[in-house]
């Protein structure tokens, strides 16, 4: 064999500096564990670099039925399938009779490349070469010219599991080391035939998966198990066949052909056992992927030889290579061929874990992969699978696909691994190997009932699409940071759900009449004066502790402006005035007093229906609640006490917090809504006839106002969902009192469909024309407390489990950064937010009452700090448009 060094360095530039460093990926965990927080976790607006393969792909048995078609031979697939599992992939996908099908899809894709593998059966029936299937042949022959046609070029797997039948019968598969010759003369002849047409070559896919449940755990066809050493010596096989398949083309090929040949390795990412990083850990988390992507890419990759866990682990079962074997085992690989999907984790052995974490990372698997083997990495499969998804809308789909390129980028742009492609898995549905057809991975739908099998495209189709045209999430001019200034006028608040109610002064000073003097010659200690008392005087304001310490916090802020909420039931607890605890109201009032000294502007909210420890006097829970009318006119009885009480002092009121949060809470929540809404606007209108004049404030509702995005953008039912939540979740009490004086329209429409279906809990009620009048424009100002982003998706099914009225289900976006109770930190959403209440009700005055996030850190808050800082810009980003006051 002639040396091969100089044409390899000279045709293959990527071949320099290959040199792998086994171990060192150990650092991998420790790394991460440690990056920049919130930073390193948002969303990374960048493109991918320039020359970036983006792909596509199949495989043969999955999706080209014809399975007895043109002199097509059988595999080990077709005899598995029948024994072993209820479906086949007699017809699958039909691809070997849709090749104009499958271009259009791909064309519309707006790929660089696609990958496809040749069923070894097809061009060869019976395996051996001599015995060459002609229609075979010019099927391929065919795909690969349509797809140069339309400026695609192609990646081709020679092997993806579907062996010639006969060469099992003939030889008992890959077990027999016969199958190394009889695999490099098929290669041999698809290079001749081929090769001057494909530049991306892939000898063998998933080798760990065809061994260890093709051969051990009989999962995979052909079904063998029961040998404990055979999925080891089949492994050893594979590793000659590729080794000798790259040397073939390297020999007799590279240099006139000028492609690059590599093997498709597929690997599980593992995180340390309850996420404590030390060394011993670390090492099985080594261990554990050195035992599945390790066993292939170590001994190809950098020496030739299987990794030291394994050999230390398996002994006798692991099989040797000789020295000559690893001189021309290692460093046969142009590229390193990553795949990373469901199979890799459902394909997995729990053994193979070594009591550590599964973990869906696939950034940090690349960084490993690049600091022990040194190698340009084109990702040859990745994607998810949905099992639930039988339509077109395949939401489940696209968002793991938009989190797994995440992560690619992010892995280019921070980690600087050297990603040169990404292939999504697959092109269309297909037979899903020992799932059947009980799942789908297809970016293009297939009616597998259908004669047709026309492709039709999902919405991770248009996703992908959609990232290829952007190369990539290039940064939006909207969300990039905003300088400025907001108006002088502009108030900056802070707000606190509870305060704590002391009902006596715990200042000791004038309380004690005692009069001490110092042992300034003894202890040092403060001596009683036997006999002398001094004079006492009343509490003050100044006694509550509670009240100066927070006093001091927020004169350290510089706030000028705090919003706090009364307790109904700890001022009357009857319900009403006959009973007043005076002690609680004087708290109150000192509270009032001691911002104000302070320069602080009070803002009182007059009840949190939401709030356990809110709850109404239990003499109206006990008659019924919200329920009962009652309650109504006790809870404006209550707003008059509270004006008269403080209103001389307080000049920002807010009737009710989050009122619309209690469909979360109450069963008959229409009814409840229905009468808080009243109860608010009886409440504005005492104030507006009663007090305005002599105290001249302003009073509010403050909604719970998050953002709604479709979770599927390229969906109108999506779309139309996000809209539609939006008024039931905000425009239930937002267009009653701050629109038309009703509920928004589509709720109408929405209850009157439900009933016709004779859904349960549908009724909405009516108000009078009076109570309309009543309601309407009932508010000086907007208040909303807005906290995150939703993504909504539509659901057909009856089986919505957040909230029956909307049939709809809240998913999450796991690319956005989120806080550790999950919300997540969307500060777009603001603005959005913020639009969307001017162009439904106009210029109206805006307060954002309540916004932040939770943030588990002690001390270093740099989530909150993150969030309270993109939040107040996207309100500055507003502030000529809409915004005028806020406080958060």
């Amino acid at each position: 064999m002639k040396p091969s060094t100089f044409s390899v360095l000279f045709l293959c530039p990527w071949l320099l500096a290959v040199n792998g460093n086994p171990g060192a990926g150990e650092r991998t965990w420790a790394r991460f564990a440690s990056l920049p927080y919130p930073d390193d976790n948002l969303f990374l607006h960048d493109t991918f670099p320039e020359g970036f393969i983006w792909s596509v792909g199949t495989s043969a048995y999955q999706t080209e039925g014809g399975w007895q078609q043109d002199g097509k031979g059988q595999s080990v697939w077709d005899t598995f399938s029948r024994r072993q599992l209820t479906d086949n992939g007699d017809a699958a996908s039909d691809s070997y009779n849709q090749v104009e099908g499958d271009v259009s899809a791909i064309q519309s894709l707006g790929v660089t490349h696609y990958r496809f593998s040749i069923a070894w059966s097809r061009i060869f029936p019976d395996g051996l070469v001599t015995n060459l299937n002609e229609d075979g042949l010019s099927y391929y022959l065919h795909l690969i010219q349509r797809l140069r046609d339309i400026g695609v070029e192609p990646i081709v797997t020679l092997y993806h599991w579907d062996l010639p039948q006969a060469l099992q019968d003939m030889y008992g598969g890959w077990i027999n080391e016969t199958l190394v010759d009889r695999f490099s003369e098929y290669a041999d002849f698809c290079f001749k035939a081929l090769g001057d047409r494909v530049k991306y070559w892939i000898t063998i896919d998933n080798p760990y998966a065809l061994a260890w449940h093709g051969y051990g755990t009989g999962k995979l066809a052909p079904g063998i198990q029961g040998v404990p050493s055979a999925p080891f010596i089949v492994a050893h096989n594979l590793i000659k066949a590729h080794s000798r398949t790259w040397h073939i083309y390297n020999d007799h090929f590279r240099q006139s052909q000028q492609g690059y040949v590599s093997i498709a390795l597929a690997s599980h990412w593992v995180g340390p056992k309850d996420g404590v990083i030390n060394p011993e850990n670390v090492q099985l988390c080594q261990c554990s992927i050195n035992s599945v992507l390790g066993w292939f890419a170590k001994p190809i990759f950098v020496d030739g030889d299987y990794p030291a866990c394994m050999k230390d682990n398996l002994k006798h079962l692991l099989p040797v290579f000789d020295d000559g074997e690893k001189m021309k085992i290692k460093k046969t690989a142009d590229f390193f061929a990553l795949s990373f999907g469901p199979l890799s984790f459902r394909l997995l052995d729990s053994s193979l874990l070594f009591n550590q974490s599964k973990n869906y990372n696939l950034r940090q698997l690349l960084s490993w992969i690049q600091i022990e083997y040194n190698s340009k990495i084109l990702i040859v499969e990745n994607g998810w699978d949905d099992s639930n998804s039988h339509t077109k809308r395949d939401v489940y789909n696209m968002y793991p696909l938009k989190n797994f390129l995440m992560d690619v980028l992010k892995a280019i742009k921070y980690d600087e691994v050297d990603v040169i492609g990404y292939t999504a898995w697959s092109l269309v549905d297909g037979f899903e190997w020992d799932a059947g057809y009980s799942t789908r991975r297809g970016l293009f739908y297939i009616d597998f009932q259908s004669k047709k099998k026309e492709r039709m495209p999902k919405s991770s189709a248009f996703f992908y699409r959609q990232v290829i045209e952007d190369k990539g999430f290039p940064p939006e001019p909207e969300n990039k940071p905003m300088t400025g200034t907001f108006p002088h006028n502009f108030v900056w608040g802070i707000s606190e759900d509870v305060i704590k109610v002391e009902t006596a002064p715990t200042t000791p000073q004038f309380i004690d009449r005692n009069v001490y003097q110092w042992d300034i010659n003894g202890t040092g200690n403060l001596v009683k004066i036997n006999g002398v008392k001094g004079q006492s005087r009343k509490a003050q304001c100044t006694d509550y502790t509670s009240i100066r310490q927070e006093i001091h916090l927020l004169q350290n802020t510089h706030t000028s402006h705090f919003q706090f909420s009364l307790n109904w039931s700890l001022l009357l607890p009857s319900g009403d005035t006959t009973q007043v605890i005076r002690a609680n109201l004087r708290y109150y009032k000192c509270y009032v007093s001691e911002l104000l000294r302070a320069n602080v502007t009070p803002v009182i909210v007059l009840y949190h229906p939401t709030l356990e420890d809110q709850s109404l006097p239990s003499a109206l829970e006990a008659n019924g609640g919200w329920m009962n009318p009652a309650t109504v006119r006790a809870f404006v009885e209550y707003a008059r006490f509270c004006f008269r009480q403080l209103g001389n002092k307080v000049k920002f009121w807010i009737t009710m917090s989050e009122p619309n949060g209690i469909k979360h809470l109450e069963a008959n929540f229409t009814i409840v809504g229905h009468n808080l809404i009243k109860a608010h606007a009886l409440v504005w209108h005492l104030y507006n006839n009663e007090f305005r004049k002599t105290q001249d404030g302003q009073v509010s509702v403050s909604l719970h106002a998050d953002w709604i995005d479709p979770a599927d953008p390229f969906s109108r039912d999506d779309t139309e969902a996000a809209a539609r939540t939006l008024e039931f979740d905000i425009g239930w009490f937002a267009e009653p009192i701050f629109g038309h004086g009703d509920y928004p329209f589509i709720m109408r429409d929405w209850q009157s469909q439900r009933q016709n279906a004779r859904w349960r809990d549908s009724s909405l009620p009516f108000f009078t024309n009076e109570e309309k009048e009543l309601i309407r424009g009932s508010i000086d100002f907007v208040a909303l407390n807005h906290y995150t982003t939703h993504i909504v998706h539509l659901e057909r099914y009856d089986k919505a489990q957040n909230g029956f009225e909307f049939k709809v289900q809240h998913l999450k976006d796991t690319t956005w950064l989120a806080s550790p109770d999950g919300k997540a930190v969307v500060p777009w959403g603001l603005r959005k937010l913020l639009r969307w209440i001017k162009s439904k009700y106009g210029n109206i005055p805006i307060y954002i009452t309540s916004n932040g996030i939770d943030d588990n850190s002690p001390s270093k808050d740099k989530l909150r700090v993150y969030y309270i800082q993109s939040y107040v810009n996207e309100a500055l980003k507003e502030r000529l448009r809409v915004l005028d006051r806020t406080w958060t």
